[in-house]
């Protein structure tokens, strides 16, 4: 029941953000760091908020599915580690509060080695390519981030980081018991308590923050420990 109320919810909220005339557009290729913002994306930061809690509700839903076959949880690992890193890069430049600056250096160093080591297990599953770029829900993440009023980037950053590290902690968990490719299941055992702690992190950072863009965060924070009940 809870699993189609959420569905429910999101697709809503989908609707509701189409209605608000939202980005519709892929991405297709370009280094994910320097994307533009020149066509209007983020320019609202009330219709940003509605489209990043949407976007933590799917992805709080979906990862649970993705993360039972090899292609969804290399897919979806690898777009993690992107949004992460270009995401963290902007906090980087644009963070006021210095624990949050200092949270985004250790996520760019963390995911940077995380990447490397899914690359280096990759080639033992045949027939999976990970992208390199980021699908249109976490660029729209990070054009939203981008865009984040100064006074508010730092909240609308960790609440983004509540929400992305609960859906990467409920793909990784799903994996590591129910994938079907052993190096690729050690590699999302092993990366999973880093997950966690990043999460956790995230979670003290909010009250740093102030809790800016808490829809998003909340459910982020819900999938990651749903799933940790509905896994084990």
């Amino acid at each position: 029941m809870k699993r189609t109320l959420l569905l429910s919810g999101a697709f809503a909220a989908m609707l509701s953000v189409a209605a608000c005339g939202e980005k519709n557009e892929v991405v297709e290729d370009g280094p994910v760091e320097n994307a533009s913002a020149e066509s209007g994306v983020g320019s609202n930061p009330v219709s940003n908020a509605a489209q990043d809690a949407t976007s933590a509700a799917v992805g709080a839903v979906s990862a649970a599915t993705l993360g039972r076959t090899t292609e969804g949880f290399v897919t979806n690992a690898a777009i993690a580690n992107m949004y992460e890193i270009a995401a963290s890069r902007l906090a980087l430049e644009k963070a006021q509060n210095p624990q949050v600056k200092a949270y985004a250096q250790k996520i760019i160093n963390d995911h940077e080695k995380t990447m490397k080591d899914m690359q280096a297990a990759v080639g033992s599953a045949a027939g999976v390519t990970p992208p390199t770029a980021m699908d249109e829900r976490r660029q729209g993440m990070v054009d939203n981030l981008r865009q984040a009023p100064a006074g508010q980037f730092d909240g609308v950053y960790v609440a983004q980081q509540i929400a992305a590290h609960g859906e990467d902690v409920t793909l990784h968990r799903t994996y590591a018991d129910a994938g079907d490719n052993a190096a690729l299941k050690q590699i999302a055992a092993r990366h999973l308590p880093i997950l966690e702690g990043h999460l956790q992190s995230a979670r003290t950072l909010e009250q740093a923050v102030g809790g800016q863009g808490a829809q998003g965060g909340q459910a982020g924070a819900q999938g990651g420990s749903n799933a940790g009940g509905a896994q084990r």
